[in-house]
């Protein structure tokens, strides 16, 4: 099994632009010094799987009962992951989600059983809101306006 550090949120790939193969055995091709994965903790996998596909139809490939990895929209690749923990510190990098409509959105979060912490706002390029999931992560959903 995958071993995960708890405190990781974001990797970075390190190496030259390559192709590689994902967990799912799917291609992948990597950009040097970009974000490449996003890894959320979370204290109830079934719970976060179960959020986030109702919030924002995201689908995951699993790892056993401590990981799954969130698929690339398409299904081919992985964009991030969960890493099942006992508790999730707060604070740190703030993952942004993009929304091709923000209230949508925003319902979406409340009715998956999310809270919202910043209600929408104007920024300049668009609005966005942040929300609490039920692990207590905080992430931010902007649309352009």
């Amino acid at each position: 099994m995958r071993k995960l550090l708890a405190a990781s949120l974001l990797l970075v790939t390190l190496g030259a632009t390559a192709e590689t193969t994902a967990p799912a055995g799917q291609p992948m091709n990597q950009t040097h010094h970009t974000i490449d994965y996003i890894e959320l903790n979370v204290t109830d996998m079934a719970t976060a799987k179960a959020f986030y596909h109702q919030a924002f139809g995201w689908e995951f490939n699993d790892y056993g009962p401590d990981y799954a990895g969130i698929r690339k929209p398409g299904g081919e690749g992985e964009v991030g992951g969960f890493n099942q923990v006992e508790a999730v510190a707060t604070g740190g990098p703030l993952v942004i989600l993009y929304s091709d409509d923000l209230e949508t959105s925003r319902k979406a979060v409340v009715d998956a059983g999310g809270s919202i912490v910043v209600e929408p706002f104007d920024f300049p390029g668009g609005r966005r809101f942040h929300f609490s999931d039920p692990s207590g992560n905080v992430l931010g959903v902007w649309a352009e306006r």
